[in-house]
């Protein structure tokens, strides 16, 4: 036998030794949870490093920037992939997947799956990172309403994974995350000194309508769905219960008073540019 065949077979060798300890551990469902969370704070990290090398090679005034500037600056890259990433899945399993759909039998309050759990999992990464990021640097990356925000998200995310109940309607909160990136286009411009760019403009008024679609109206089509299948809903654990319905409404009640600030804000942008 000669070098290349030995080299090769040693190659295939570790191949499948690679992908069985993927499948046996770390996709197992006693460790896919765990993957996920891993995986999710690996990405931020990944994300991070990779915005701050992207930023340093083309845009020359990231130099110039303080330091709580950059790290503002690449956590918002990394928070922006997350809003991406997590908007995309839950859309998908909400809207066009099976998983939630009224055909099938059982309460879809008790419903989960493989890949639900998986995604969910991937958000608790991010969210952990971020929630760490903010106590690290706090406030310079958010108040107290920014904290209440991500404790509510990380508790409603952990335990609707492990219960297996509500994910439904976990899901259609997170769809409001894709109002993220147009929240961080929006601080990237005034960063950099666009603020009475035209861009700027046209942002701040997708960001209201997207805002109002994914942040108000959402969450009132929220309601009426658990308002249809009260009975379904009824027959999670108490805790679930609580959370479906306390944490959307604190979130609804967040969402409403920084609506109207965006409103404002919108204002003052239209009224200056006249």
């Amino acid at each position: 036998m000669d070098l290349s065949t030995a080299s090769l077979m040693a190659a295939k060798a570790y191949s499948y030794k690679a992908e069985s300890l993927v499948k046996e551990y770390l996709l197992a469902d006693s460790y896919a949870l765990y993957t996920a969370v891993l995986g999710g704070i690996l990405m931020c990290k990944m994300v991070y490093d990779i915005t701050y090398l992207f930023s340093s090679f083309y845009y020359k005034s990231y130099a110039s920037l303080t330091k709580l500037q950059k790290l503002e600056w690449n956590n918002r890259g990394m928070s922006t992939v997350h809003a991406i990433f997590i908007t995309y899945m839950s859309v998908y399993l909400v809207f066009f997947s099976h998983l939630f759909s009224d055909q099938l039998d059982g309460p879809v309050t008790l419903r989960s799956s493989n890949l639900s759990n998986f995604t969910l999992g991937v958000s608790v990464g991010y969210f952990i990172t971020d929630f760490a990021m903010i106590f690290w640097v706090y406030p310079s990356l958010g108040g107290l309403e920014y904290v209440l925000h991500h404790i509510l998200s990380l508790v409603s995310i952990v335990y609707a994974t492990y219960s297996g109940e509500g994910q439904l309607y976990t899901y259609m909160v997170l769809i409001s995350e894709t109002t993220t990136p147009g929240i961080n286009l929006r601080w990237y411009l005034d960063t950099a000194g666009m603020k009475k760019s035209k861009a700027y403009l046209v942002n701040g008024v997708l960001m209201v309508v997207v805002w109002l679609v994914a942040r108000i109206i959402l969450f009132i089509y929220l309601f009426y769905d658990m308002y249809l299948h009260y009975d379904q809903v009824m027959q999670m654990q108490t805790f679930s219960c609580i959370l479906v319905f306390g944490v959307p409404t604190v979130l609804l009640i967040m969402n409403t008073i920084w609506f109207t600030k965006i409103l404002r804000g919108l204002k003052k942008t239209m009224a200056k540019r006249e």
